[in-house]
């Protein structure tokens, strides 16, 4: 099969289109032709080696993490996917690889892909709404009501992380820049802040969840626009013990994480409030359970570009140097 490979950690020098042998199936995997694939921020940091020290990958490494494709083969222990099953999914952090013609995939990490979208709408997903759910959902615990505040939401997490917030009943506040307050008012956002204009920490206050994907001065503002007992989420900011426990990471980097987090930890301790980092994780359940969402129009996809497959490269620097005007980019095989 044809993929992208990172063969050393650095900047785009490090990757190169190449033949690759095609992935072996498991007896709980799902071989899967891949139609589309998400370009993530995610993508670019791992090739750059920023997460080597967690994500300990063997190079030369096929990249990508979000993808929308057909199966084409099951394992024998399969019994959630047959042949010809339209699906999408994040593959697991150690199983990565989607910026290729095909991929094995655990079962549990797959799901059907929406009805109502297309295959590029369908990859633009996976990651940027998992990581929305396991925030919002999975450990903000947003109730009907509650005030949410989302960083960044005309960006690929932030345009979910909005709509999926009202779909919850939150009110929702979002930052963007001038250009984008229309469109965050058209995904339900209840407050937009012009970022380029307005300092959210003086307009807004008293929010019961923060979700940050910018990290520095942007998240320890947040912590201060929280009412006592609210929680600030960052996919940005340092990493915390807690996540080093959950990944078991050796005690070294539980020391390290330590270290780099007790700032923002003692700062939201001392403002009655939590931080908590979060690295997402794949989940073919969650998936499904937003599924409803997407095919009611509660949740729809925001993509600002289709890159063909050939310009994998062109669609990551486009990415990377911050050109995406809203939205997700994704790579098309089709």
């Amino acid at each position: 099969m044809r993929a992208f490979m990172v063969e050393k950690y650095g900047d785009q020098a490090g990757m190169r289109d190449a033949e690759q042998p095609d992935p072996q199936v498991g007896a709980d995997d799902v071989l899967v032709k891949i139609h589309a694939a998400g370009v993530n921020p995610l993508d670019f940091k791992i090739r750059n080696g920023d997460f080597k020290a967690f994500l300990p990958y063997r190079l030369p490494l096929v990249l990508g993490n979000d993808l929308a494709g057909t199966v084409v083969q099951a394992g024998p222990s399969v019994t959630r996917f047959a042949v010809g099953d339209e699906v999408y999914a994040r593959p697991d952090k150690d199983r990565i690889g989607t910026f290729a013609e095909l991929i094995a995939v655990h079962q549990d990490d797959l799901a059907p892909k929406p009805a109502t979208l297309t295959m590029a709408e369908a990859a633009s997903l996976p990651l940027v709404a998992l990581t929305a759910w396991q925030a919002l959902v999975e450990r903000a615990h947003v109730q009907p009501g509650q005030k949410v505040l989302i960083h960044a939401g005309a960006g690929g997490l932030g345009s979910i992380a909005v709509q999926l917030a009202k779909a919850l009943g939150a009110h929702v506040a979002t930052t963007v820049s001038t250009a984008k307050i229309d469109l965050a008012e058209d995904l339900g956002a209840d407050i937009v802040v012009d970022y380029r204009t307005q300092d959210f920490e003086e307009v807004l206050d008293g929010y019961d969840v923060v979700l940050d994907s910018l990290g520095g001065e942007n998240l320890a503002k947040s912590l201060r626009v929280l009412k006592p007992g609210g929680m600030a989420i960052s996919v940005a900011g340092p990493p915390d013990p807690a996540f080093a426990r959950e990944l078991g990471l050796n005690p070294v980097f539980r020391l390290a994480t330590t270290a780099l987090s007790f700032k923002t930890r003692r700062d939201a301790k001392r403002r009655g409030v939590t931080y908590s980092f979060l690295f997402m994780k794949a989940g073919g359940d969650q998936l499904r359970e937003l599924t409803p969402l997407i095919d009611a129009g509660k949740v729809r996809p925001v993509v600002d570009r289709v890159f063909p497959f050939d310009e994998t490269l062109q669609a990551m620097e486009y990415v990377e140097k911050g050109r995406a005007k809203a939205g997700k980019v994704v790579v098309s095989m089709t």
